[in-house]
């Protein structure tokens, strides 16, 4: 669709945008062996589908589980495996240097390097009903207490939300995906295993449908990949696997010309988000603490004194995840204690 000359497309939150005649459009992006990614975020890489800031795209992803012949081995139902993930465990060639199987990239047309991509997550749907956990020699925070394979499948009540780990223990489900990023400030390609300022691997569990993550854009397009769906995880996620399964997840995009960031943030209906990467704990915690007091210096116009100091009474740290070859820290600073 041709822009006509002076308007600039759907930056504003409407659908339509005054004067121009223009209506923001909806497009599905099925997960196909050419339309996703094995294991890395590039500037380089080809877009599959080209939208503009205000565009909607539903987008289906694959797994982190292992390939459906193990799956159906751990007691999976043959007819509950999709075709399209036999499909790109088939006919997928290019791989690495990651594992994680992305779907995109999509290109927002109106997205340059030192703009903000707006990610408005709308819907996390669960596509099948079983999810995934493993671990493997050599993985995971414990790798020396655990140094051996073991697999287990999770079954997933759809209806009820829950996922039933074992006799007596049920598992309240929150879809969420585990890497959600743009194309990075690098040439090449960069792993998608370890999160950064591309966002990426973040395995963040509060970026739940509702929620909204602001990346900093680093190439013409910005590059939007998603994966890696989680029907649930914990903080930590200490073997290296969550509750990996098969999502389809509805974004809104919005291209932000008059803002400027370092690293990803987020925004829940009752939080606002900060995020540290880095393979040190503690430098990753400094980093989301930093970030989360220059938030609140912008964003709320505290001095930096008040800053650090309301981050100590009111902000929660969190650890996001400790094994993707960089550790996460999330900062969470309520809303409610501005009286909104």
């Amino acid at each position: 669709m041709k822009i006509p000359p002076g308007c600039l497309r759907a930056v504003a939150a409407a659908a339509v945008l005054t004067g121009c005649g223009l209506q923001a459009e909806e497009y599905t992006l099925p997960a196909t062996p050419s339309t996703v990614v094995w294991g890395y975020y590039s500037a380089q890489a080809k877009p599959v589908l080209k939208v503009h800031s205000g565009d909607t795209v539903r987008m289906q992803t694959a797994s982190s589980c292992p390939p459906p012949a193990r799956l159906e081995a751990a007691g999976v139902r043959p007819s509950d495996i999709p075709q399209y993930l036999r499909d790109i465990h088939e006919k997928v060639t290019d791989k690495g240097p990651g594992g994680h199987i992305l779907t995109g990239p999509v290109a927002i047309e109106e997205a340059q390097p030192g703009d903000v991509l707006e990610v408005q997550i709308q819907k996390i749907d669960l596509d099948v009903p079983y999810s995934c956990n493993n671990f493997g020699p050599g993985r995971g925070f414990l790798p020396n207490d655990f140094p051996y394979a073991r697999m287990k499948i999770i079954p997933l009540d759809r209806e009820r939300m829950l996922g039933q780990f074992g006799p007596g223990i049920q598992i309240p489900l929150r879809p969420f995906f585990g890497s959600m990023g743009v194309a990075p400030p690098t040439n090449g390609r960069l792993n998608s295993g370890p999160p950064w300022m591309h966002a990426g691997n973040m395995d963040n569990k509060e970026l739940v449908a509702g929620t909204t993550l602001y990346i900093p854009v680093h190439a013409a397009g910005a590059l939007f990949e998603v994966g890696d769906g989680h029907a649930g995880q914990g903080n930590g996620e200490v073997d290296i696997t969550a509750m990996e399964t098969l999502l389809t997840g509805t974004f809104r995009f919005i291209v932000h010309k008059d803002q400027h960031l370092l690293w990803p943030r987020a925004e829940t209906p009752t939080h606002y988000i900060t995020m540290g990467f880095d393979e040190d704990l503690k430098t990753a915690t400094e980093i989301a603490l930093r970030n989360m007091i220059d938030f609140l210096v912008t964003e709320k116009h505290l001095s930096r004194d008040d800053a650090y100091m309301l981050s100590s009474v009111a902000v929660d740290l969190d650890i996001t995840q400790l094994v993707d070859g960089k550790s996460g820290v999330h900062a969470m600073c309520p809303k409610m204690i501005f009286g909104k």
